[in-house]
């Protein structure tokens, strides 16, 4: 078995520590000393060997420069995710205001569709839509209390919708003119032919009862004719339209689609007259022959009372 030789590697590297103690001991007493030769010679000793280090210091400039790059980094994702954060808020706010511009189209559309003078509106939101096979209806936040009668009329911001077909305390219920139950007394125009529009569940309701259909056309205005008192006259329905089975239905002007503001119209009774006597009197009792005029049978009945007088 071979024997092995004596380690110097420990005595060795106790040598070179203690000589890199020793020198770096003496370097800073060197530094330390305050004398006008010291510090000529320190700064000789750095103007001779600072500027060859420079290679020492460039992984040191190197990682300083990574260093600020990522915090310039790091700063710029922050910048960014707020930049993210702000656009969400700016398009939830830009579809707002999308909403809020559509709602004010329509309040003044309805502003701006022409009714009688005589006429007042109550105009309120819709609620809901309770539209189901047997019955087309829906439900606006004005009722009693807003002094909502049942019977008015219902127009959009293009044309007739319903009437109130129930009224609440807030609220009330529209029924539409497709709904089955519904029957109004229309007018087609320019012809002024007459007819009952009634709904059958369908985007186009149909038209019974017309005079003479030779006389119509399609793209002819239909509007309210007022008669029973319904609704007020003149008020737009829509467009003439022939079916493909030739009967003829009513192309509604009223956006069905996007029923979100309704506008209530006030409609008052027609006066009604108790007494006819004081607009036509009844000819004399006396007079025999078919009946005067008004204005005729009082000049007669003046002549005779001049001629009594004179007697």
């Amino acid at each position: 078995m071979a024997r092995k030789g004596p380690d110097y590697a420990a005595p060795v590297r106790r040598i070179l520590v203690s000589l890199l103690v020793l020198v770096l001991l003496a370097v800073f007493l060197f530094w330390q000393i305050d004398s006008p030769r010291a510090e000529r010679m320190r700064a000789a000793i750095i103007d001779r060997f600072v500027p060859s280090f420079e290679w020492v210091m460039a992984p040191v400039t190197k990682l300083s420069r990574m260093v600020a790059g990522f915090q310039s980094y790091s700063r710029l994702y922050e910048q960014n995710q707020e930049l993210r954060r702000e656009l969400q808020k700016m398009s939830a706010w830009k579809e707002a205001a999308v909403q809020l511009e559509q709602e004010n189209a329509k309040l003044l559309a309805q502003n701006n569709v022409r009714i009688d003078p005589a006429l007042t509106s109550v105009s309120g939101v819709v609620l809901t839509d309770s539209g189901t096979a047997f019955r087309q209806s829906v439900l606006l936040n004005v009722g009693a209390r807003d002094g909502i009668l049942d019977g008015w009329a219902t127009m959009d911001g293009l044309g007739l919708v319903g009437r109130i077909s129930g009224v609440g305390e807030s609220t009330s219920r529209v029924m539409l003119l497709t709904d089955p139950t519904s029957r109004i007394p229309v007018t087609i125009l320019p012809s002024g032919q007459n007819a009952l529009l009634g709904g059958d569940n369908t985007a186009l309701p149909a038209l019974d009862f017309i005079e003479s259909p030779e006389n119509i056309r399609a793209g002819d205005r239909v509007v309210s004719s007022g008669d029973g008192g319904v609704f007020p006259p003149g008020l737009l329905v829509g467009q003439l339209a022939q079916a493909s089975d030739g009967r003829w239905r009513v192309r509604l002007a009223a956006d069905y689609g996007r029923l979100e503001f309704l506008r209530v119209l006030r409609s008052h009774p027609t006066e009604r007259l108790s007494d006819t006597g004081l607009l036509i009197p009844p000819p004399a009792a006396e007079f025999i022959g078919p009946p005067m005029p008004p204005l005729q049978a009082l000049a007669r009945d003046t002549s005779e009372i001049d001629g009594a007088a004179d007697d």
